[in-house]
């Protein structure tokens, strides 16, 4: 069973563009490694059930490491989600959500949340959570700043 205590969640950032431009922002997974200091490169076909890939930068260390699991969720303009999932030789599992909220016609907010699942989800917490928040606190304003580059090149 999940556990409050063990979810990560990023601050929120306002960002004066919108959502459809955050949106194309997060799926434009080719270019990643152009904005994204926590997560530089992932691979994924954006169908749900899809592998994702994932390098993602520990700021503790500045190591990459890599990440595997599965689209489960993709809601254009609004929800970007993906889970790791227990297997017999790692029973690790937690699920990613990414929100995108319109607040007008040209801003909207972001924040994501990491919930860490299954039978090691208090060791994960305490081992990764610090880590998770700043690489998520991070990811979200390297987010606003490029929509907003993004969208400021277009008006």
């Amino acid at each position: 069973m999940a556990r409050a205590e063990n979810i990560v969640t990023s601050h929120t950032v306002e960002i004066n563009a919108p959502a459809r431009v955050v949106w194309e922002v997060l799926i434009d997974l080719d270019n990643y490694h152009q904005w994204n200091t926590f997560c530089p490169r992932i691979q994924c076909g954006l169908q749900i059930g899809d592998e994702v890939h994932m390098q993602v930068l520990t700021p503790d260390t500045g190591e990459t490491v890599p990440v595997f699991e599965y689209l489960v969720a993709c809601d254009p303009e609004q929800l970007l989600s993906w889970e790791q999932r227990p297997v017999p030789d790692n029973m690790d599992a937690a699920r990613r959500d990414q929100y995108i909220k319109a607040i007008d016609a040209n801003r909207c907010s972001y924040f994501t949340t990491d919930i860490f699942l299954g039978l090691n989800q208090d060791t994960i917490m305490r081992e990764h959570g610090a880590w998770v928040k700043i690489g998520f606190d991070r990811m979200a304003l390297d987010l606003k700043r490029r929509a907003e580059e993004l969208h400021a090149s277009r008006s």
